[in-house]
């Protein structure tokens, strides 16, 4: 298959995602540690946005810069506990299986699996505790909200980063569903 064919399919596995109904996500919320800060907004999971073939990745590419959140990175996530105290997050599943520790030591593992994203709001600790050899993420950030920035758990840093958090605006769109999603009408 040329190049221009792969693209070609990739472009309309995301667009004809683009135009289905997502489903509806599960809400997590996570409470302050006093090293992690968590975020008073709910961490989405959506499941099975993409089918698991094709080009995934673009796919969620696609999707997120449409939504008004432009693709920064294509990689795995980290194994240890951190957060962003300066932006918002999405991590799109696009290969692989990936066993995820959300909200920092007291949180929650999450299993995820190719086609899965998880958006996370500014201050919520993550990490990979396990993954398929093959995992992938697409990573991306609210366009027009600033650098995002890595942070460690730790207490002497805790309450400047809750500064930090709080100036974080909520974005005007989801990242799968769009202006009408789960962002605009769960982080009032």
């Amino acid at each position: 298959m040329s190049v221009g064919a792969v693209a070609g399919a990739a472009l309309s596995l995301a667009s004809a995602g683009a135009h289905a109904e997502a489903p509806e996500p599960t809400r997590l919320q996570f409470k302050d540690d006093g090293q992690v800060p968590n975020s008073r907004f709910p961490v989405l999971v959506y499941r099975a946005v993409f089918a698991k073939e094709g080009d995934v990745a673009a796919a969620f590419e696609q999707r997120f810069a449409t939504n008004g959140w432009p693709p920064q990175w294509r990689s795995s996530v980290y194994d240890f506990h951190h957060y962003h105290s300066t932006a918002h997050e999405v991590l799109g599943v696009a290969k692989g299986t990936a066993k995820l520790m959300l909200g920092g030591e007291a949180g929650q593992v999450v299993s995820v699996q190719a086609g899965d994203v998880v958006v996370l709001p500014a201050g919520t600790g993550h990490k990979r505790v396990e993954s398929s050899g093959d995992f992938l993420v697409v990573g991306a950030y609210p366009q027009g909200h600033g650098q995002w920035d890595l942070q460690r758990p730790d207490a002497k840093t805790h309450d400047a980063s809750v500064k930090r958090i709080a100036q974080v605006p909520v974005p005007s769109s989801d990242p799968v569903t769009g202006k009408d999603g789960a962002v605009p009408r769960s982080w009032k």
